[in-house]
């Protein structure tokens, strides 16, 4: 059985890791990732487009200043991108999101198992959880450096903009304005407790560790008559 010390250690991770699994849950359903305000215009109309949209879904307003405005719209975000450079950096970011979700789990399945046996295979030990958190973090990032690409260099708005509204062709051209929502910066959160995860196993082991060579350190440094009586 593990000592109380190594119990408590593994269970804090645990939930740590179980945390990052739970927010990447609550990241991938909800639609709060972007809030878009794209500029539009044409012969009839002028004003802009505010769309917020999440990995999955979203939603579209027209404000005109002149003209007609359409009803608002809902959309799904890859039927409605078709077969675009966006649509397929944005499959990596659900992709990585799904990893990073898989990574997480095993991390917490891990440090749950620390937590009440000793194993004897290296990987399942601390290895595996610096493997694990480490992963799931790492996948959070670039999920978050890819999506602020597709958004900001890509056109990911504008192009969901340009299929949603036929009439406006060249959309964004006249200025976008993008601000992040709360499911995009929850991703911020994974990468804390993917962190916290190892550097509390670390810390313990590196104790633990210290502990071991102090115990070493009197027989070392006894007199070798002593030793051998």
């Amino acid at each position: 059985m593990p000592s109380t010390a190594k119990t408590l250690t593994f269970l804090s991770s645990f939930f740590m890791s179980f945390g990052a699994f739970v927010v990447i849950c609550v990241i991938l359903g909800t639609p709060s990732w972007v809030s878009s305000t794209i500029a539009v215009s044409d012969t009839f109309s002028n004003g802009s487009v505010v769309i917020t949209y999440g990995l999955f879904s979203g939603q579209s307003t027209q404000q005109l200043d002149h003209g007609f405005a359409e009803p608002d719209k809902y959309f799904e975000v890859s039927a409605t991108l078709g077969q675009s450079g966006p649509k397929t950096l944005h499959s990596v970011v659900i992709l990585c999101l799904v990893l990073s979700l898989c990574a997480a789990l095993l991390s917490a399945g891990f440090t749950f198992y620390n937590s009440v046996s000793n194993p004897y295979q290296t990987f399942l030990g601390p290895l595996g959880v610096y493997t694990w958190s480490g992963l799931s973090g790492s996948l959070a990032l670039l999920a978050l450096v890819l999506f602020v690409g597709n958004v900001q260099a890509n056109g990911l708005s504008e192009a969901l903009v340009q299929a949603l509204y036929a009439r406006y062709p060249l959309a964004g051209q006249h200025g976008a304005a993008h601000r992040y929502g709360s499911s995009f910066w929850l991703l911020l959160l994974v990468l804390l407790l993917s962190a916290l995860t190892a550097v509390n196993v670390g810390f313990f082991e590196q104790a633990r560790r210290r502990r071991r060579q102090e115990q070493r350190k009197p027989v070392e440094q006894a007199p070798r008559d002593g030793i051998l009586f």
